[in-house]
């Protein structure tokens, strides 16, 4: 890998990896349990509160996923091996790295 493009390749990681703490940080109230009380909010009222709620409990699992797959391109980077596909060992291609820095596999693997 060339000279300081690991280091920018890191910076780049790094910052993703703070805006997933702030989204997940943002989307904690919208996981909050939802109450089921029909005096104080309307059927559709809590119909709405409960898709809202699977909403942000989707979002924040794909949180989680990406921040996975971060830290293990982080942890490849510390190894040396970023860059490399982890199923084939082949090179990535640096239009995919460039589009997606945490990508673990070559674009052959990644289409099975």
């Amino acid at each position: 890998m060339e000279g300081d493009r690991p280091q920018g390749i890191r910076a780049r990681l790094l910052a993703r990896l703070e805006e997933l703490a702030n989204e997940e940080r943002l989307g904690r109230d919208g996981r909050k349990v939802v109450q089921l009380d029909q005096q104080a909010v309307g059927r559709l009222s809590r119909m709405d509160a409960l898709q809202s709620q699977a909403m942000a409990q989707a979002a924040s699992r794909n949180r989680a996923t990406e921040d996975r797959r971060i830290r293990a391109a982080l942890s490849r980077l510390d190894e040396g091996e970023y860059g490399y596909c982890t199923d084939c060992g082949e090179e990535i291609a640096a239009a995919r790295l460039d589009h997606d820095p945490a990508a673990a596999l070559c674009i052959s693997c990644a289409r099975g």
